[in-house]
């Protein structure tokens, strides 16, 4: 039911609601933000669904739980694991927040790295490629691309076919090019700035080596997903197709040239990729077929975007809250966290001890003996710790702070922490870019944020 309390910090609820329920008046306030949005509101219990209803939650393809208590917590943390449905606890105390992704296995194609490697193959050039700038001479309306292309080529020859590889060596071939200039050329100037970053496309890193690698990948069933077929037929294809490549994103980056240059070379680039997504795609079918998989559940659009992006897949398995709460935490992590006074380790020890607090006390520490709660609570750290082995002093401040709200929430604390778990829900419903593996600590009060593997 809705208190004077909830008044105070709460935007999408007003005085009239007092005494009513506070599901029933938030979902109407928050629908009035966009008429396309629908939601809906129960007022149960969530461990009367979990034991009377489980099936309730097959309905959902993220669960966020805000505020649960640390028995509820591991009852729905076990509930979902199994459902394998991605689920994320959060907590708003004062001035602290936290909250924790739990997911069994995330799978991302579409990962959006900051710096994107460019993929030109300009050390081991295609057929069609190396056809088309063989018939090219160089000037100043001639894409960068096809301007490195044949300094490399001129390189190579005076080197008896060795690449650039150390910093001496690609300076080297940026004064070639410099030196072959008659004017100040753009698309000369480009080659140089672009000498860095053309080398080493296509290869397979460690990173994707191990997903290629992985059981998943190598031994498929039945009920293997789409993206570990996809990543199947991208190993078989390197192996034999690409001779050890990837296949082509047929992305080029934009040049100062002619636009008819610009356009032939971009059609080149993307005839290519076509032709390897192709390839990809008919093992795919191949695969799905050994599989007893209707021919259509991976489309042809699937694989192109898979193989656009394929040197940058990623692959997160995460662990179970309820290991975290009932097998112990990663103990070394928080041993040498806390011997950093910049760290908000103590922050997360403190939050632990709070639940622990409110199951063994029935209440949130604070909430009703406000003088003498942060001495126990901080007696429940030390237990706590003890239990996992860790000799370590935490901050007063910390009980104190803790204890001052007795559980309150600030309005702005609170919305802070729902638009950092908001951007990653949007990451596990869309599966783009990679979410926060695995827990989220902040601090309103330095304005802190840290990240933490448990």
């Amino acid at each position: 039911m809705v208190t004077d309390e909830d008044i105070g910090c709460n935007f999408f609820l007003e005085p009239s609601s007092i005494g009513q329920s506070r599901a029933k008046h938030c979902t109407q306030y928050l629908q009035e933000l966009n008429p396309d949005v629908n939601g809906e509101f129960i007022d149960e219990n969530v461990d009367t669904i979990i034991a009377n209803n489980p099936e309730f939650f097959k309905n959902f393809s993220v669960v966020v739980a805000c505020g649960l208590s640390e028995k509820s917590l591991i009852k729905l943390s076990n509930l979902l694991w199994e459902l394998n449905t991605p689920f994320i606890a959060c907590k708003s105390i004062g001035f602290f927040g936290s909250a924790r992704i739990q997911v069994k296995e995330y799978c991302v194609i579409e990962t959006h790295p900051d710096n994107k490697h460019q993929d030109l193959r300009l050390e081991e050039p295609f057929e069609t490629l190396k056809e088309h700038i063989e018939n090219i001479e160089l000037g100043p309306k001639v894409p960068w691309l096809i301007v490195l292309y044949k300094h490399i080529e001129a390189y190579k020859a005076k080197h008896e076919g060795k690449l650039p590889t150390t910093y001496k060596e690609k300076s080297e071939l940026r004064e070639m090019i410099r030196l072959s200039m008659s004017a100040d050329e753009e698309n000369f100037e480009e080659a140089i700035k672009s000498v860095n970053s053309s080398f080493g496309g296509g290869k397979v890193d460690s990173a994707l080596r191990e997903i290629l690698n992985d059981s998943c990948c190598v031994n498929l069933n039945k009920d293997s997903p789409p993206f570990w077929i996809m990543a199947r037929a991208l190993k078989d294809f390197i192996e034999k197709d690409g001779k050890g490549f990837l296949p082509l994103p047929g992305v080029l980056p934009d040049m100062t040239a002619e636009t008819a240059l610009y356009i032939n070379l971009q059609n080149i680039y993307r005839a290519k990729a076509l032709q390897d997504a192709d390839s990809v795609f008919r093992r795919v079918q191949e695969l799905l077929k050994e599989l007893n998989k209707s021919s259509d559940w991976i489309s042809e659009k699937d694989v192109r975007l898979f193989c656009r992006e394929a040197a940058y897949l990623a692959v997160t398995r995460g662990s179970k809250i309820s290991d975290e709460y009932e097998k112990g935490s990663k103990t070394s992590t928080i041993a040498d966290e806390l011997e950093n006074p910049d760290s908000l380790m103590g922050h997360y020890v403190v939050m632990r001890a709070m639940d622990r607090f409110q199951t063994e006390h029935g209440y949130i520490p604070g909430e009703v003996q406000v003088e003498t709660d942060p001495a126990r609570i901080k007696s429940q750290a030390g237990r706590l710790m003890n239990d996992w082995g860790i000799s370590a002093q935490l901050n007063d401040d910390l009980f104190h702070e803790i204890c001052r709200y007795g559980g309150a929430e600030i309005h702005s604390i609170s919305a802070f922490l729902g638009g950092c778990c908001a951007h990653e829900i949007i990451k596990l419903v869309t599966r783009q870019y990679k979410p926060f593996d695995n827990t989220i600590i902040y601090d309103g009060i330095k304005s802190l944020t840290d990240t933490y593997k448990f």
